[in-house]
């Protein structure tokens, strides 16, 4: 093309020139293409002080509680008016959340807008939030090797922690074990890393070497057994910050959908666990109902076992939960259930709030 273009220039420089005494001539004139334009340098890594300085604002200290027993954990600033992700087994059952925030040092009462339990993430509303800095959130993970750092308020002291790491592996399964009630939860798609999380990191982010939000720390141990070596690699585990925000644009629609419920959550008020016989499910057993409650005044009783919510048969504690999170406070809804002594009975019964669960 370049050469092409100065023989065109030589010729029109030549023609010009043999015209100049005859009359004035305008000519196009081909001219070279323009040089590429120089390629933007890499973005240098941070330090580590630097990395803390650009995370600790947008990060936020979380303390939920339900009565005698409470949750901390860690989330994450995703907009500047105080939406905040975090996991889901933070604020689970709390009927009292509230968030430090890293910028400002001030306590904000927060409200659950919705969350996933399958993906254990929850997105929270700080209650008078406005002008908070927000974190620069990734658009492509980092590959295996990748260094990272994990932010969070470890042990749940209320000060922030990092702990530097690297991606071990992505796309794993893991079942994880609940540190406040010891339930089992089978995890997919996370983000391995060795940076060793602990209780009271959760929800917190895991950064890359330039501060951008990768993961959200999920899962790790809280102890190695005695016969361990004291070089084995910690095994920690990250929902990866695209499938987060996955969650929070779902929740901003304002329709729960999937395993995403959005709002206020519907109360039952009882406890119930699944029915089997000869290997089959059965439905969700009753184990208790709490006073002055729907289930309470509905009829149910310890032992019964509900078998249809809301017009759909039910199976399984999975199938009640499902089905009820389908719905919003207030709303009306049949329910049918078998007594010990296998009599079928009814009723309508309306929704009250309750925690997130």
């Amino acid at each position: 093309m370049s050469g092409r273009g100065g023989s065109v220039l030589l010729v029109a420089l030549a023609t010009t020139a043999s015209l100049v005494a005859s009359a004035p001539a305008l000519v196009d004139v081909a001219l070279p293409p323009p040089p590429p334009a120089p390629v933007a340098p890499s973005p240098t890594p941070l330090t580590a002080d630097e990395l803390t300085a650009r995370t600790l604002p947008v990060v936020v200290t979380i303390d939920a509680s339900a009565g005698w027993t409470g949750m901390t954990g860690t989330g994450i600033v995703i907009t500047p008016d105080g939406t905040v992700v975090t996991n889901h087994h933070v604020v689970s059952g709390a009927t009292d959340i509230s968030a430090v925030s890293g910028a400002d040092g001030l306590i904000y009462d927060a409200e659950v807008l919705g969350y996933d339990r399958e993906r254990d993430l929850a997105v929270l509303r700080l209650g008078t939030a406005s002008d908070l800095p927000a974190a620069a959130i990734a658009e492509d993970l980092p590959p295996v090797g990748s260094r990272v750092t994990a932010f969070g308020n470890s042990q749940g002291g209320g000060v922030v922690v990092a702990t530097p790491g690297t991606i071990v592996e992505f796309d794993r399964n893991v079942v994880v074990r609940d540190a406040t009630d010891g339930s089992r939860h089978r995890l997919t798609g996370m983000i391995r890393t060795d940076a060793p999380i602990r209780p009271g990191d959760s929800g917190g982010p895991l950064v890359d070497e330039y501060g951008t939000v990768v993961g959200i720390n999920t899962a790790g141990a809280v102890q190695r057994n005695i016969d361990t070596s004291p070089d084995t690699t910690p095994e920690a585990y990250a929902v990866p910050i695209t499938e987060a925000i996955t969650v929070v644009e779902q929740v901003r629609t304002g329709v729960s959908e999937g395993s995403v419920h959005v709002g206020p959550t519907p109360r039952l008020g009882a406890s119930v666990t699944t029915a089997r016989k000869d290997g089959q499910d059965l439905g969700a057993e009753v184990l208790w109902v709490s006073y002055d409650s729907p289930a309470y005044h509905a009829g149910l009783d310890a032992g019964d076992v509900v078998v249809s919510f809301d017009g759909e048969r039910v199976s399984s504690t999975g199938e009640l939960e499902e089905r009820l999170l389908r719905h919003r406070p207030g709303d009306v809804v049949s329910i049918e259930w078998t007594t010990e002594n296998d009599e079928r009975r009814s009723a309508d019964i309306v929704l009250e709030v309750g925690p997130a669960r």
